[in-house]
């Protein structure tokens, strides 16, 4: 016995008129954050058959999230390790807020720098 057409496609359809649809689920949103954002807009600009591949594979969104956690780990870390090395403390933070505030200003300015160079533009 041989089968109807609908009975040989794959996955589920829904009857709209005269024609079957599919089901189809819109893809995950997957949450990404600045450094991803970065991340793409490089492949974009810097190296579109790598973003090509990535997008049509379907495989973009999660290699940009796996980018930002990445990212965003090594940043903190690296902000952390910059101002243990220059020194500045909670106390320069209490008696004169301005410095600190210069201080850590370089020190995020050198971690992004870092990441990017590192994680981003790779």
């Amino acid at each position: 016995m041989e089968k109807s057409l609908f009975e040989q496609m794959d996955g589920t359809y829904y009857q709209e008129g005269d024609y079957l649809l599919p089901d189809l689920a819109p893809p995950e949103n997957v949450p990404i954050g600045i450094w991803g954002q970065r991340r793409k807009h490089y492949l974009k600009t810097q190296r579109e058959p790598i973003y090509t591949a990535l997008l049509l594979s379907g495989k973009l969104d999660s290699h940009l999230s796996e980018i930002d956690a990445q990212a965003e780990t090594m940043f903190f870390q690296l902000v952390k390790q910059l101002a243990e090395q220059e020194g500045i403390t909670e106390q320069l933070k209490a008696e004169n807020q301005l410095e600190w505030i210069g201080y850590m200003n370089n020190v995020y300015n050198r971690a992004t720098e870092m990441v990017n160079a590192e994680l981003i533009q790779v």
